[in-house]
């Protein structure tokens, strides 16, 4: 741990140094890996929405709690979810590509595995300094904070579901788990950006995160008439992009399908409230106006295709 000046008065001040490394590494992380979605403006979204979410249930989870210290209880939750959030994707490891015009891809739990390594490291060694820095040990984090934080960023975790071709945080569905209501709201904002903020902002992840799995298309995509040159490439691209949007209906749908089972370990009485108020975009209208815009038939063009994704909004920012 480096030498700091700062003061650190409250566990507030602690979790100030963390968050910074947090945003620091991720920009770092982002640069050197090129990544279009997993970046600073990721995780501040993943935090905004958290935030939305925990402004919502506080009153409610207050009122389950059954000691007389329950504001400041609720007050450091929010503390460790804006860690969980802003840290949850700190690491983003890919698979070594073998084959040229493919997309890169992660192994599940790989980078969330390295994420809390890195980030728990950190927390080790600033809790060291501030053991022989600081008299009060209450700036420093608990076994109970780093649990809590370790179980969060593994809620995030999605595994495939071959049936409905789409993600899902399966954390959310283990029972044996348990899981806290910091790491229950870190898993709901990660990918709650169609039910919480609308069509438009869902669509654009969905470029991003095209982008960033398929870098070897980005020199292409800034050539001008780049389909008509060559055939092969042509109609990769075309499947590519074509997977992409199918995989958008179909994840769309599967949101709508799963979230009220996925907000159910939530407070009870802030739940009809949480359906109001925070996932309100999330509705079968919706989902039919993504069905409607998005290109997903075996005859749709390159052309179709590469205006729905409007790559040329999004490249080169990182």
């Amino acid at each position: 741990m480096k030498q700091t000046n700062h003061s650190f008065q409250y566990f507030s001040d602690t979790v100030a140094i963390v968050k910074k490394f947090a945003l620091t590494e991720m920009k770092k992380e982002a640069e050197a890996k090129q990544l279009y979605y997993h970046n600073c403006q990721h995780v501040q979204g993943v935090q905004r929405r958290a935030n939305q979410i925990f402004q919502v249930v506080k009153p409610y989870w207050q009122k389950s709690l059954d000691h007389q210290n329950s504001l400041e209880y609720l007050n450091r939750m929010e503390l460790l979810l804006e860690i969980c959030t802003l840290a949850h994707d700190l690491v983003q490891e890919f698979v070594p590509q073998s084959e040229p015009h493919t997309a890169r891809r992660r192994e599940t739990g790989v980078s969330e595995a390295a994420t809390i390594h890195k980030l728990i490291t950190y927390i080790h060694d600033l809790n060291e300094y501030l053991s022989k820095s600081e008299p009060n040990s209450l700036v420093s984090f608990t076994d109970s904070d780093l649990k809590i934080i370790r179980e969060a960023i593994e809620a995030t975790i999605c595994l495939y579901d071959p049936l409905r071709g789409t993600i899902y945080q399966a954390d959310l569905y283990n029972c044996e788990k348990n899981l806290s209501i910091v790491s229950r709201i870190t898993a709901l904002a990660d990918i709650g950006t169609l039910g919480m903020e609308g069509i438009e902002a869902f669509n654009k992840e969905g470029s991003l995160l095209f982008l960033e799995e398929n870098l070897d298309l980005i020199p292409i995509f800034l050539q001008n008439e780049f389909y008509a040159a060559n055939q092969e490439l042509h109609d990769n691209i075309r499947q590519r992009l074509l997977k992409r949007a199918r995989f958008q209906v179909n994840f769309a749908k599967d949101r709508l399908a799963r979230y009220t089972d996925e907000i159910a370990g939530l407070p009870g009485d802030s739940i009809p409230v949480v359906i109001q108020e925070v996932f309100k975009f999330l509705n079968p209208e919706n989902i039919e106006k993504i069905e409607a815009k998005t290109p997903t038939s075996e005859d749709a063009t390159l052309e179709q295709l590469m205006r729905f994704f409007d790559f040329q909004r999004y490249l080169g920012r990182i």
